[in-house]
């Protein structure tokens, strides 16, 4: 597993001609930091990061606050019609995405009173190349909800019972009862949700069209020309990019293997 990445990050410290050659060599004979500073040199790297963080985390942060709260109310509230519409959330997961990006793309575009556009969604842009273009198709999913409301139905009811007693809403008891026991759940989620967003290439580049809103991985593409591909420095930014992946995931990793009644017996 972690052959790629050693492979990666070796050849990002080697020359081209090396990369070329038709002898390889897993180490390179003379290691070039320089080829990092080289791969930053080219493209507005800072602006490439900075967009990436803005919609990932803007992304991540929403869309916990969605996927838990319609998760807790499929798996603890009762009212009409509840299983047909979780029924109609899992149909989402069914759907390939690739065959909602052209109808989510003409809603982005003809978003009312966005861009430029009038009541009817049209004369303007819409949210393309803006951040709410990149951010608003993704801030919740069928995956999230479907996670959250497994996670939830295995909470005992005498929490319920304890909140009713107390007198305490249905919001109160998901704020501060579910939520502070649903590190695990949210912590997996938001990793999910941090890999999605940040390695996402195709929606980035159908609703971008300047060089100030490409993300990082549409930065990546400066290293490809029509002819050739410079690989070692291709390999240095791509080392650079996953870098806050790993440190997110060697955060988190601990929460992975919490369950409910664990963390409820240490609540």
């Amino acid at each position: 597993m972690l052959m790629p990445f050693v492979i990666m990050v070796l050849t990002s410290l080697k020359t081209m001609g090396e990369i070329q050659s038709p002898t390889f060599t897993l180490f390179p004979k003379v290691w070039h930091f320089d080829n990092y500073s080289a791969a930053l040199s080219q493209g507005d790297w800072g602006r490439y990061f900075y967009n990436s963080f803005v919609v990932t985390i803007v992304t991540v942060l929403i869309s916990l606050v969605i996927n838990s709260m319609a998760g807790y109310a499929f798996a603890r509230l009762h009212f009409p019609g509840r299983n047909i519409l979780f029924f109609s959330v899992l149909i989402g997961i069914m759907v390939p995405a690739q065959t909602t990006i052209i109808p989510t793309f003409l809603m982005m575009k003809q978003f009312p009173f966005a861009g430029g556009n009038n009541w009817q969604g049209q004369g303007g842009i819409g949210f393309i190349n803006s951040y709410t273009g990149l951010i608003l198709p993704f801030i919740a999913g069928s995956f999230g909800i479907f996670l959250c409301r497994q996670f939830f139905l295995n909470f005992p009811r005498a929490l319920d019972e304890a909140a009713q007693i107390d007198g305490a809403s249905k919001f109160r008891v998901f704020y501060q009862i579910y939520l502070p026991l649903s590190k695990p759940i949210l912590a997996t989620l938001a990793i999910f949700k941090t890999t999605s967003a940040w390695n996402d290439y195709l929606w980035p580049l159908i609703m971008t069209n300047t060089e100030n809103m490409r993300t990082v991985q549409l930065g990546l593409t400066v290293f490809r020309g029509e002819t050739n591909v410079q690989w070692n420095l291709l390999m240095a930014a791509t080392t650079l990019v996953v870098l806050p992946l790993i440190v997110l995931f060697l955060a988190a990793q601990k929460y992975f293997v919490q369950g409910i009644v664990t963390t409820g017996l240490k609540a």
